[in-house]
């Protein structure tokens, strides 16, 4: 009898499946849609039709996924990574590394990079200040801090909340909450404290992420109570204590709470256009409050 190639024949002439061409220990009777070779469960990528082997999709043949679109994805469509914490994990390097220099060199730098609307700054000799033209402090002074009890508590804060946040939305997404947070704190202290108030440290950026983690846990049907319950006892902190910016607090938690909505909310097919779409809303936001209040002191 004729054998039809690809499909030997086994012991006492029953026909047998071919073998994957990657593992060809392992037969199968899936062939990929493309090359139509056979491919092993292992080796199936799904395709808009049928499934595709390995090589099909990382060349972008045929009507398959892209090549990353076989990959794992997060709630919010961030890629799997081996470290779900990284990015928190060099937030908290940083910070403590800034505060180590600041403690090394004194008010000086403390001076120079903190938030400051308009103001004669003695250790420097000068008018200072964002109105000035220093729009870099209402970055820098994410990273500042003012003694060792509020560094800590901002650390642990950003530990305890970023690093499950960070593995939920991916280290981009996460990225970006953090940065859109913490600037949408700094403008709205630039806009309405008294212009020669200094403000320095991360809150502003942490409570985006306790907002944006509330949001997350509502998504997920869990139970809201011990988020809430430690954002009433910032809020409580934020309002009954002294020498607090409370701006920080309340415009990086709006900021959190918008970009978190957009980053588990977001339907898949415009789930990138509508989350970094938020994110520039509240970046565009942090430009017109920033615009409006140097328009007002100078």
């Amino acid at each position: 009898m004729d054998q039809v190639p690809g499909s030997p024949q086994g012991p006492q002439g029953a026909p047998s499946l071919p073998t994957c061409y990657r593992h060809p220990d392992r037969e199968t009777g899936i062939r990929c849609t493309r090359c139509e070779r056979p491919i092993c469960p292992e080796c199936m990528i799904s395709a808009s039709v049928g499934f595709q082997c390995p090589e099909c999709v990382r060349e972008g043949s045929g009507t398959g996924h892209a090549p990353g679109a076989s990959q794992p994805r997060t709630l919010a469509g961030g890629t799997l990574t081996s470290d779900p914490r990284l990015v928190t994990k060099i937030l908290v390097g940083l910070n403590l590394a800034v505060y180590l220099v600041q403690l090394s060199v004194g008010d000086r730098f403390t001076d120079s990079f903190d938030l400051i609307g308009r103001a004669f700054v003695p250790v420097l000799g000068d008018v200072e200040g964002v109105a000035e033209g220093q729009w870099y402090r209402m970055v820098t002074a994410m990273f500042l801090h003012g003694s060792y009890l509020h560094i800590a508590f901002n650390m642990l804060s950003l530990w305890w909340i970023g690093g499950p946040l960070e593995a939920a939305l991916g280290r981009a997404r996460y990225l970006a909450l953090y940065v859109s947070s913490g600037l949408a704190g700094s403008a709205l202290t630039y806009l309405i404290a008294e212009p020669n108030q200094p403000s320095l440290g991360a809150s502003g950026a942490i409570f985006g992420l306790f907002g944006a983690t509330a949001i997350l846990m509502r998504r997920l049907n869990y139970d809201m109570r011990p988020v809430i319950a430690l954002l009433v006892i910032n809020l409580i902190f934020t309002f009954g204590w002294p020498n607090i910016a409370w701006e920080a607090h309340v415009g990086g938690l709006v900021g959190g709470v918008l970009v978190g909505y957009a980053m588990v909310h977001a339907p898949r097919e415009r789930r990138a256009l509508i989350q970094y779409g938020a994110c520039a809303l509240v970046l565009l936001a942090v430009v017109v409050m920033t615009l409006i209040r140097t328009g007002q002191l100078t």
